[in-house]
């Protein structure tokens, strides 16, 4: 088989994995018509690059933390793994929040797992692959403050900057302002920007390279935040610490 066939054959099996979060090895076979012990292989060796990782107990895998690093699109249905998928469920029961998990794909920003319940409910706009309004919300912050000038710049001018709410930033003087201290302090607020009565705090997750992939965040009416900022920026650096760590290894960090 020629390399590119055998790329081809690579990359038609993390899309298989990929378009239902997790797939078997005969699933994936009987998906590709593919013969099962060259899917058996194909698996094994992704799995051993990173790129998938084995759920024995469900005897299926997913997409692993270097997937990331490819920044691929698999149609645009990414499916967060499921390391990632426990740490913000866990997020979301520990500060008693609706949680978030969102990745970057260039400049736009794909929602790829949120944790909420009755209730502590999302933000209802919010959605699987929501990636608008990066001026109005706390991990878009973290998208926009974590770009080069001229590339916020183009950012900003093709989408604009809405006004959402009475508190929603518009000024871009502010705003550049507000993000110099969003880089240095590595965590991003904003109250009752995007929806009334409602506070986001985000701080960024970072794959092996060091590169700024995404971002964990978290939501709740503005006066169950107020007086909680530290406890709650606090917890969620150590849940993005967790997945930062999972993106850099492969393997799930729980805490000490």
């Amino acid at each position: 088989m020629s390399s590119i066939a055998v790329i081809q054959r690579t990359f038609a099996v993390l899309e298989a994995v990929a378009a239902s979060g997790s797939a078997s090895a005969k699933e994936v076979a009987h998906r590709l018509e593919i013969p099962l012990p060259s899917v058996y292989r194909l698996l094994q060796e992704l799995v051993e690059h990173g790129y998938l990782v084995h759920l024995k107990e469900q005897r299926c895998f997913e997409l692993g933390p270097k997937c990331f690093d490819l920044g691929l699109s698999f149609r645009q249905r990414l499916v967060a793994p499921s390391a990632i998928r426990q740490a913000t469920d866990e997020l979301h029961r520990q500060v008693q929040a609706a949680s978030y998990f969102a990745v970057y794909r260039g400049s736009d920003i794909v929602l790829t797992h949120l944790s909420d319940c009755t209730a502590h409910p999302r933000l209802r706009p919010l959605r699987f692959g929501f990636h608008e309004a990066a001026h109005a919300t706390a991990f878009g912050k973290i998208l926009l403050a974590g770009m080069p000038a001229e590339q916020r710049d183009s950012y900003l001018a093709a989408r604009g900057m809405p006004v959402l709410t009475p508190h929603t930033m518009t000024n871009r003087h502010q705003l550049d302002a507000q993000l110099h201290a969003v880089a240095v302090r590595g965590v991003a607020w904003e109250h009752e920007e995007f929806l009334p009565q409602k506070t986001c705090a985000a701080v960024p997750v970072r794959n092996g390279s060091g590169i700024q992939v995404g971002a964990m965040a978290v939501s709740m009416p503005s006066q169950e935040a107020a007086g909680r900022e530290r406890e709650i920026e606090a917890v969620l650096r150590e849940y993005a610490g967790r997945c930062s760590r999972y993106l850099r290894s492969g393997h799930p960090v729980t805490a000490a």
